[in-house]
């Protein structure tokens, strides 16, 4: 793969996102199986690995550590606090500077490394100003814990306010054909302040892969059961865009998952996606969307076919929503 600048390092175009491997989609694979893809990873070329402290309540940031210390030099580490199981075994959102602290301590040590070199605010802490909680990681930063500093699902707005107390080197907003938000604002933002904008859930979680059922039927544990497109009418109506999409991959000679991420890294070269997966062979396929080159007609076939008005249902349901800073459509 070709590189992509991502504040003082260069990583692949295509990062890997490792919630998958713990956390989120069901029952995540055995520790052994997700080793080995995080091994095939680095093979393939990757070299920008995505977990945090919530995935799994720490087991993905104890298998990205336990299977790639020796091999910590090959690969830009990112990892991600403010949001994680509490004492109490709940989920919560906490980012109290103290706290954050803390949960570095325990993310370096899982992770088997001296220092992390992205680290996100994982969620923004209302109840926090945002100029605390980066104030405490720019601490982290002068001991040398972590290397650079991140935001995820935030505002424009509130990104400016980071900037001006630290450098922010990335922000992680979801962003795919069926999720424009960050076109609302954050893009220019991001690109005013050099920061760049990593691309979380670039498949649309799994759809725009076109490997999902005709019909949704989600484990229990999935968090797609609770979000609104993969409700049966949207989820139904969403796959009619899907025919269209098909065609397109066809004609640009590649798969629908490498036709997704194509669009995203066109975005331009300060954007770059992390789709997760836990199919070796979809690791391999993921890798390959770099080498995939969308002409102008592609291009604006797919925005035609894909966008915030021909999608049906919002991201999150209204609970997963109040904890989201980052703009929206209006309705």
């Amino acid at each position: 793969m070709r590189s992509r600048s991502l504040g003082p390092f260069e990583v692949s175009a295509v990062g890997l996102g490792c919630m998958n491997l713990s956390h989120a989609y069901g029952t995540p694979p055995a520790p052994e199986d997700g080793a080995r893809l995080l091994l095939q990873a680095l093979d393939l070329g990757y070299t920008l690995f995505d977990t945090a402290a919530l995935y799994g309540f720490g087991a993905n940031e104890t298998l990205v550590g336990e299977t790639l210390a020796a091999r910590r030099d090959e690969f830009v580490l990112a990892s991600k606090c403010g949001m994680f199981r509490n004492a109490e075994g709940v989920r919560e959102i906490n980012g109290r500077p103290e706290v954050l602290r803390k949960t570095c301590e325990d993310s370096l040590r899982r992770l088997r490394t001296e220092a992390i070199d992205l680290y996100y605010l994982h969620r923004w802490d209302r109840r926090v100003p945002i100029e605390d909680s980066v104030g405490a990681l720019s601490d982290l930063v002068a001991e040398g814990k972590v290397r650079t500093i991140g935001l995820s699902e935030v505002s424009a707005e509130t990104l400016r306010k980071a900037h001006a107390v630290h450098p922010i080197t990335a922000l992680q907003n979801e962003y795919s054909l069926w999720t424009r938000n960050p076109e609302i604002k954050v893009i220019e933002v991001c690109r005013a302040l050099g920061v760049t904008l990593v691309a979380f859930s670039p498949l649309g979680r799994g759809f725009l892969a076109g490997t999902l059922p005709a019909e949704p039927a989600f484990e229990a544990k999935d968090i797609r059961r609770n979000m609104p497109r993969f409700e049966p009418d949207n989820y139904a109506a969403n796959r009619e865009l899907l025919g269209g999409f098909a065609e397109l991959a066809q004609a640009a000679g590649c798969s629908m998952a490498q036709l997704a991420l194509a669009w995203v890294l066109a975005r331009g070269d300060d954007v770059i996606p992390i789709p997760g997966t836990t199919s070796p062979e979809h690791l391999a396929e993921n890798a390959g969307a770099d080498a995939v080159r969308l002409d102008a007609a592609t291009l604006a076939a797919m925005d035609e076919l894909i966008n915030q008005e021909t999608v049906h249902g919002a991201r999150y349901n209204a609970n997963t929503q109040r904890e989201i800073d980052s703009e929206e459509f209006a309705v």
